[in-house]
Formats: C-alpha cells, structure tokens, sequence
C-alpha cells in the first residue's frame, strides 16, 4: 500500500498498537476526537467522525482507511453508539466513497458476537472445548457497544455490493499491553497482543479481498474464534500465544 493510509481513532488502545507498530511502514494521516498528548510523527486532523466537511478532507487522495473511531465503552449508551458509531461509520463511508477510497478496514468487536458466551461460558474459554466461531455466524451482539459493531459490518456490506469498496471487518478481541490476569479465562482465550494487533491490521491493508469478517486475536491455545480465515485471506501470522505468558512474563 504505496496511497495515504487514514487512521481514524488513532489515539485508543487499538489506534496505539497500530501507530506503534506501524509507524514506518506507511504514509499515515491521523484522525483524533481530542488533541493528541504529544506532537504526531504524521499528518492529522482532530474533529468528530460525524463532521461531514472533516471527514471529507480526511479522505482527500487516501487509498486506504482503518476506522477505529467512536464510543469503545461496552455499557456505552444508545444515543452515544447511534450517532458516534452508526452515523459516525455511515459518514466515513460516504466520504470514502466519494474520494475513491479502494480499502476500508473496520474495527469491528467480539462484543458483535457477545452473546454466543452466555449459553456457554465458562467452557467455551478452555482448551478442550471445541466451540469455534469463524466469521460466518450472524451476529449476536451482548450490549449496545455490540449491536453497533455488527452493524457497522452491515453498512460495510452495502457500501461494498453497492459502490465496490473492498471492505475487511475485524472482530477485535481482549487487546492488552501486557498479558491480561492468568486467572483470567475468557481475557485467555480472546488476547490480542500489541504486536499481532498491528500485524493483522497491516496484511488487511495488503491483501487483497472483496468482502470479509475475520477475527483478531492472538494464536491462543485457548480460543473460541477461528483465525483459519485471517491466516487464510490475510496472511496473518500471529507472534504471540496467551499460553506461553505468566502474567507478564513470557515463558522461553
């Protein structure tokens, strides 16, 4: 990916891993909601993904878009998700589509799938139970963080049968620094380390692909979502395993 790459929500946990880990590797233009704490290595704009006339210089000559941005609380309230993750996501479309956006990367959730836990937890979060989600199930979201993500994937749908945009929406699982608790199933099962967050995102940008739902977690002994299809579509090669972790440290 030689164009402009736009990261929107470039100061969240998620945002971080990326610029962290992909400082280098493109020409970056960053979307912040709130003036960043330090002085960007990259050109940025700060506004509300909702900001019509914002978003559209944001897009201007991009070839890509990784879209982080809006409300990441999980007890997040309707008002907040309808119009900073529906509409927000809706109007980053349009100026996508209005710019020739080719790419659009869509940090979608596990919280999209949330409620294929609730029969089955805490079984689901261990080794030798053989429950696997792989991206073709219809959502099931836990809370209204949830139901906006998977609807997010859904407007991805459209923009791309309608206007051709190839879009990849990644359920991003338990990102973490540093290991989450080791008495800490589900955190287990689901982690995603800061490394193979950067990573995946940086093969959705190189692969080629029309359409797609995949999951972002780490190589974890303990997983309930597939990661044949990343590998797969992708070429993610995940570094890291929340198995080979005690606590913060890594066993060698």
């Amino acid at each position: 990916m030689d164009d402009t790459v736009l990261l929107t929500g470039a100061k969240g946990s998620v945002g971080t891993a990326i610029r962290e880990g992909l400082a280098d590797e493109y020409d970056w233009r960053y979307l912040f909601h709130n003036p960043p704490p330090f002085e960007p290595d990259h050109p940025y704009l700060v506004g509300d993904v909702t900001d019509e006339s914002l978003v559209a210089e944001a897009c201007e000559d991009v070839g890509a878009i990784i879209h982080l941005a809006g409300d990441p609380r999980r007890d997040a309230p309707w008002d907040s998700v309808l119009e900073n993750n529906i509409h927000g996501t809706k109007v980053l479309y349009d100026a996508a589509i209005e710019a020739d956006v080719e790419k659009f990367v869509f940090a979608s959730s596990n919280h999209a799938v949330g409620h294929f836990e609730t029969d089955r937890k805490p079984n689901l979060y261990r080794v030798d139970d053989d429950f696997m989600l792989d991206g073709t199930e219809l959502p099931r979201p836990g809370n209204h963080y949830g139901i906006s993500k998977a609807t997010g994937e859904i407007i991805g749908r459209y923009y791309h049968d309608e206007y051709g945009i190839d879009v990849c929406n990644i359920r991003i699982g338990n990102l973490t620094r540093e290991h989450p608790p080791i008495d800490y199933e589900r955190g287990q099962a689901m982690w995603l380390s800061y490394r193979d967050c950067a990573q995946i995102h940086a093969c959705a940008l190189e692969a080629e692909y029309e359409y797609e739902i995949v999951y972002g977690i780490s190589d974890n002994d303990r997983k309930y979502y597939s990661l044949a299809r990343a590998k797969e579509v992708l070429g993610y090669e995940p570094q890291d395993n929340s198995a080979e972790w005690d606590g913060d440290e890594k066993i060698v």
